[in-house]
């Protein structure tokens, strides 16, 4: 099993960044899928979740009217198109699948938010 996060970098106030989780190893169109962030000398923080079709989203009022979460099942990718980037959204950025049976991870991708 492997989630592989892309996409994070540098990025001023007020820019987009577009986050990529690429998945293999388990049925991906199986899972619901969310990104979490943990910011330095915080506790991990839900961001979003997407259901196994894509028919449903959730948002962290943090990051909700900013932040977009989308899946392509045929690729087996899960997105986070990220608008209006504030300082405060500095953290590391993980996808996260989930059933009922197993819950996986990835290893992360740092988003700075910085002028």
């Amino acid at each position: 099993v492997q989630l592989v996060e892309s996409g994070g970098g540098m990025v001023q106030p007020g820019g987009s960044l577009r986050l990529s989780c690429a998945a293999s190893g388990f049925t991906f169109s199986m899972y619901d899928m969310s990104w979490v962030r943990q910011a330095p000398g915080k506790g991990p923080e839900w961001v979003s979740r997407i259901n196994t079709g894509g028919s449903g989203s959730y948002y962290a009022d943090s990051v909700k009217g900013r932040f977009t979460i989308s899946r392509d099942n045929a690729k087996n990718t899960l997105y986070l198109q990220m608008n209006s980037l504030k300082s405060e959204d500095t953290a590391v950025y993980y996808c996260r699948a989930r059933n009922y049976d197993y819950d996986y991870w990835g290893q992360g991708t740092q988003v700075t938010v910085s002028s």
